[in-house]
C-alpha cells in the first residue's frame, strides 16, 4: 500500500489521500464486457454502476486514479447543472427541461449512497452556500429558490442581508441561499473509495495505461502501449484529459483549467469565525470564488479560469487577493499547498452524453459542475448499456454546437467573453 500523489505535487488532496494499492500497467491482452476508459469520476462511477450490475469490467487510466479534475477540484457536492432548467427550457423546451430536471438532484444522493453503502472515508460535510455580491445578485438567488421548488427540491434556505453572516465570516455579501442538501468532502478519497468497492466487485483497473487506439468492431479492441483490451462495449470518460480518442467532439468542448490553495491548519476559533457550521461556499460571480474547510482547518479557496487549460506560473499570486479580500482577517496566512486542475467546458454549459456508434458510449463536459453530474452519469451509463437508454439519451439528445473559431480560435474568444462578463462582476451589472 502506499499514499497516493496525485496530479500536482503541491495539491493537498494527493498529500492527505488515504492508502491506496499499487495497480499494475496494463500488460497483454485481456477481455471485458465493458471497457471504461478514464480513471476519475465518470469512469469509476460508470464502472461501478455496470459491476453491481454483473459486468465484467476493465477500466483504463492513463495515470493514476483521481488524477484529473476528480482528485484536483474544490470538493463541493452541488446540485444541477452548470445551466439551470429555466435556461434549458427556453433554448430546448419544456420537455427537455422535465427530463433533465428530474435527474438534477440525483447525483448528490448517490454520492451519499456511495459513502454509506462502502463506508468511503471522505470527510463528507453537509450543506453548501450561494453567496450574493450584489442586490441583482441576491434576487436570482430568490428566482432560484423558485426555480429548484418548481423541480422539486425544497431544501433551500434563502438569508436575506445580514442574516448570511451566521454562516459566513465576511462583509461580502448582501445574502445568501443555503442548500441543506448538498455539502462537500474530500473528492480524491472518494473516487479512491469508489475504485476500492469496483476492486471489490471484481472489475480490474490498470493505471498507468493510455489508450493509443480504439479500433471499432465486435469486440472493440482498445490498444495502449503494452496491452490491448477486447470488450463488447467501451465508455470514454476522459474528459478533459483525453487527446484524439474522440475527435468529432473536440471543436465542441474546451479544457479549462481553474485553480485552488490550501492554507496551513488555523487555530479552531479561526475557522470557527470564517465559517461557524462548516459549509462550503460559491459566490454568484460569472467568475467565481468557492471555498471550504478540509478536516483538519484548513480554508481551501478556489477560483479563476485560464481558457485552453494552461496553469498560470503563480497560482498562490492569483487567488490570494481574492482570499484576503473575502476575509481580510486572513491576510498573510500561509498557503501550504498550491495545484491546479482542467474541466471540460461545453458551450452551452451542459453535459455531452452520446454514442459514436452501437457499442462506444461517452460522457463529459460538466462544464464546472461535475462533482455530482459525473455520479449521475455513471448510472446513466449502466442504465443505456443494459438495455434501458431514456434518460441517457435525455441528455444524448441536447444539440452542441462547436466553440466559434474553430480549434484556433476558440481559446481567445472564450478568453474574451469571460474577459467580459468578469468586468460585469466587478462593476456589479
Amino acid at each position: 500500500m502506499s499514499t497516493l500523489s496525485s496530479g500536482p505535487a503541491r495539491s493537498y488532496y494527493g498529500a492527505s489521500a488515504n492508502a491506496t494499492p499499487e495497480r499494475e500497467t496494463l500488460a497483454g491482452e485481456t477481455t471485458a464486457d465493458v471497457c471504461v476508459i478514464g480513471g476519475g469520476f465518470t469512469g469509476v462511477s460508470s464502472a461501478l454502476h455496470l459491476a453491481e450490475r454483473g459486468y465484467r469490467v476493465v477500466l483504463l487510466e492513463s495515470m493514476q486514479i483521481g488524477f484529473g479534475a476528480s482528485g484536483r477540484n474544490g470538493g463541493q457536492i452541488v446540485n444541477s447543472y452548470s445551466r439551470d432548467m429555466d435556461v434549458i427550457a427556453d433554448k430546448y423546451g419544456e420537455k427537455t427541461a422535465e427530463a433533465l430536471g428530474s435527474m438534477a438532484f440525483e447525483g448528490n444522493r448517490i454520492i451519499r449512497e456511495r459513502i454509506n453503502t462502502y463506508g468511503i472515508d471522505c470527510d463528507l460535510k453537509d450543506g453548501n452556500l450561494f453567496a450574493a455580491c450584489t442586490d441583482k445578485q441576491y434576487q436570482g438567488l430568490i428566482e432560484h429558490q423558485a426555480l429548484w421548488s418548481r423541480y422539486g427540491h425544497g431544501e433551500l434556505e434563502l438569508m436575506e442581508g445580514d442574516a448570511y453572516r451566521r454562516e459566513i465570516g465576511s462583509d461580502r455579501y448582501v445574502g445568501a441561499l443555503l442548500d441543506h442538501a448538498g455539502g462537500h468532502l474530500h473528492p480524491l478519497n472518494l473516487v479512491l473509495g469508489e475504485a476500492a468497492a469496483l476492486e471489490g466487485l471484481g472489475g480490474r483497473i490498470y493505471e498507468r495505461s493510455p489508450v493509443t487506439q480504439i479500433i471499432h468492431g465486435d469486440p472493440v479492441e482498445i490498444c495502449t502501449p503494452s496491452g490491448k483490451v477486447r470488450a463488447k462495449r467501451v465508455v470514454v470518460a476522459g474528459n478533459a484529459y483525453q487527446k484524439g480518442l474522440l475527435p468529432a467532439l473536440e471543436g465542441k468542448s474546451l479544457p479549462c483549467g481553474t485553480q485552488v490553495v490550501a492554507t496551513a491548519p488555523l487555530e479552531a476559533a479561526t475557522a470557527r469565525a470564517l465559517l461557524p457550521f462548516d459549509r462550503c461556499v460559491e459566490d454568484c460571480n460569472y467568475l467565481l470564488d468557492y471555498y471550504r474547510l478540509s478536516a483538519d482547518r484548513r480554508l481551501i479557496y478556489g477560483g479563476g479560469v485560464n481558457y485552453g487549460g494552461r496553469s498560470p506560473a503563480d497560482i498562490e499570486g492569483a487567488i490570494r487577493p481574492h482570499l484576503e479580500a473575502t476575509f481580510p482577517a486572513l491576510r498573510g496566512v500561509a498557503i501550504d499547498y498550491a495545484w491546479s486542475g482542467n474541466f471540460l467546458l461545453t458551450l452551452n454549459r451542459l453535459p455531452q452524453f452520446g454514442r459514436l456508434n452501437h457499442n462506444i458510449y461517452y460522457a463529459q463536459g460538466y462544464s464546472g459542475h461535475g462533482v455530482t453530474a459525473t455520479h449521475l452519469a455513471g448510472r446513466l451509463v449502466a442504465e443505456a448499456l443494459s438495455g434501458d437508454a431514456e434518460r441517457f439519451d435525455a441528455f444524448a439528445d441536447v444539440p452542441h454546437a462547436p466553440f466559434p473559431g474553430g480549434r484556433l480560435f476558440r481559446v481567445p474568444a472564450t478568453a474574451l467573453g469571460a474577459w467580459y462578463y468578469g468586468l460585469r462582476d466587478r462593476l456589479g451589472w
